[in-house]
């Protein structure tokens, strides 16, 4: 069964660069079966989410309203036919709100953990040790959803603890146990969470890492009696400490779980459907949710491409990035994708340039005040660093006039939590803020 992947339109020229064409792939699996069996078979399991509903939201930008300044928001889109009419009256988009998802919790953070969290338990871990930024939105989820469960987090973060605890960097340190991390060393950042772990452990613990236990936990179905057995284990006071080491930004195969989870209910008849061609956004800090939904795209045989915003890396590293986890993830859920070559035209994300290219993290003039405004106009909260390049290039792509036929949606991948550090970082452009958005 051959799935061809849609070759994406001209876009501006400060999008185009990493733009890949697509080549047909196929999928193979191992032993064969059809694509929804081997649906059925990964996403037969326990997930951290008691369901994969979010809300889809329209943002719409009349014709007159072509200086930017002006946005509605229709929360009742009608998914059918809504975007093809509103094509006549202007500019339009879909935005997924997983920014809603929970009040610490959200974006593609809850995502990724979906399927992630329940391993853990499954696997009588004792100890979670990640890394992340200091203002990690990734360690600040981990350290909520392990204190829920009685799972300690320990957690490496990046530079040097800022004069005054705010947003993630002030939830990681509450519900989890936090150690800074000298840039220099955290660069080799594979072999810092080996060492650490390591050092927790001792010599009476163990540590392992998810390649350890995805080989055994691929064909498991979790039961009502797995998880009793798992209780009863957790409350064994000689119980010997494990410690799970969780990639930063929970870069690992199985973080891709909750995102093929998310399009499966996404792709639903009443929803966006399997059979319309949809372009869909989003902002690439590791680039794991974007390899999460092109690939749940490519299992589930749609019409759907993938546009990731590259903001931490170059395109190589998201190249690298994309193959490692499908090649993970073809070992740990015994599935082979053919005719994949990573390193020439073919793939399952097309990686983008910002529109405003910069070094990681940093926020240029102007920025703060159109998340203001979109945030007065549509009560939609996007941050300068991640989430406002998405909405930018979302707005770009649903204003090509040679593409009418094609669909926009953006991912909101949360970040909420993250404006309050960044108010700390960039006092000046906060200040501003008293002002108003200037519409000039």
């Amino acid at each position: 069964m051959k799935l061809q992947q849609f070759p994406a339109k001209n876009v501006a020229v400060t999008m185009l660069n990493g733009i890949q064409n697509s080549n047909t792939l196929q999928v193979l699996s191992k032993p064969r079966f059809r694509n929804e069996e081997f649906m059925e078979k990964i996403l037969n399991r326990r997930w951290t989410l008691p369901s994969p509903e979010t809300k889809i939201h329209q943002v719409i930008i009349p014709r007159h309203g072509s200086d930017g300044c002006n946005f509605l928001l229709n929360t009742v889109p009608d998914l059918g036919h809504g975007a093809r009419d509103m094509k006549n009256k202007g500019k339009c988009f879909y935005v997924v709100r997983d920014d809603l998802l929970h009040s610490l919790i959200n974006g593609n953070k809850a995502r990724k953990l979906d399927g992630l969290i329940p391993l853990i338990e499954d696997h009588s871990v004792t100890d979670v040790v990640t890394c992340g930024g200091c203002q990690s939105a990734h360690t600040a989820a981990i350290a909520v959803l392990c204190a829920e469960r009685g799972i300690a987090s320990h957690l490496l973060l990046r530079g040097e603890q800022p004069e005054i605890l705010t947003g993630y960097n002030l939830m990681s340190t509450l519900y989890g146990n936090v150690t800074y991390v000298p840039r220099n060393i955290y660069a080799d950042r594979e072999n810092m969470l080996k060492d650490y772990a390591k050092s927790l452990a001792g010599n009476s613990g163990s540590v392992i890492s998810f390649g350890n236990i995805t080989q055994n936990s691929s064909t498991t179905e979790f039961s009502t009696a797995n998880l009793m057995e798992f209780d009863v284990s957790r409350s064994d006071r000689n119980l010997q400490r494990k410690f799970l080491i969780v990639n930063e930004g929970a870069g690992d195969s199985v973080a891709l779980l909750g995102m093929i989870r998310l399009v499966q209910y996404l792709s639903q008849s009443h929803l966006l459907g399997k059979d319309r061609a949809l372009k869909f956004v989003i902002d690439a800090g590791t680039g794991t949710t974007a390899v999460g939904l092109g690939l749940a795209a490519l299992c589930l045989g749609l019409p759907w491409e993938v546009h990731a915003v590259m903001l931490a890396d170059k395109i190589d590293g998201y190249k690298q990035q994309e193959d490692r986890l499908i090649s993970e993830f073809q070992n740990h859920f015994n599935v082979q994708f053919s005719d994949h070559n990573i390193n020439e035209d073919g793939g399952i994300v097309y990686w983008v340039e910002r529109g405003r290219p910069r070094r990681f993290g940093n926020v240029l003039e102007g920025e703060v005040e159109a998340c203001q405004q979109i945030a007065q106009q549509t009560g939609i909260l996007v941050d300068p660093v991640y989430t406002l390049a998405a909405w930018e290039t979302a707005m770009l792509l649903s204003s090509k006039e040679d593409d009418r036929e094609s669909e926009v949606v953006m991912l909101h991948t949360g970040g909420t939590l993250g404006m309050f550090g960044l108010a700390q970082r960039y006092r000046n452009y906060f200040g501003m803020l008293q002002k108003g958005p200037n519409c000039s």
